[in-house]
């Protein structure tokens, strides 16, 4: 037992890993079902991204909205309104991150505008 038993458990899962690492560069079945797991990982990442995106502008929208009724005292309405508003900032953010709607140009961000024919004059 003059042996550290740590060092000999190291040795053999780097032996194990080389092994592995071996055998599957020798079937081809694990190359497709690499690439499977990799698009799979790539859709559940972005069906997460989408849901939080939806969710938090929901939510944002629900406390800003109890916020206004809280402190402004307009019953329910702020809460209802807003909620409302937030639901629809969620849609177009998921529409957006899809690519199914156009992200707002930078210069209409900015406020600035294509220029008109009587700006020149």
């Amino acid at each position: 037992m003059t042996e550290n038993p740590k060092e000999g458990l190291e040795d053999r899962l780097e032996r194990l890993g080389s092994e592995l690492s071996e055998k599957r560069r020798e079937d081809p079945k694990y190359a497709a079902d690499e690439a499977r797991a990799a698009e799979n990982r790539k859709g559940y990442q972005v069906a997460v991204k989408l849901s939080s995106e939806f969710v938090a502008a929901i939510i944002v929208g629900a406390l800003l909205g109890y916020l206004l009724d809280h402190f402004a005292g307009t019953g329910p309405w702020g809460m209802i309104i807003l909620l409302l508003l937030g639901f629809c900032a969620g849609v177009l953010n998921v529409l957006r991150s899809a690519g199914m709607v156009a992200a707002p140009h930078p210069a209409d961000q900015l406020g600035k505008g294509i220029k008109n024919k009587s700006d020149d004059a």
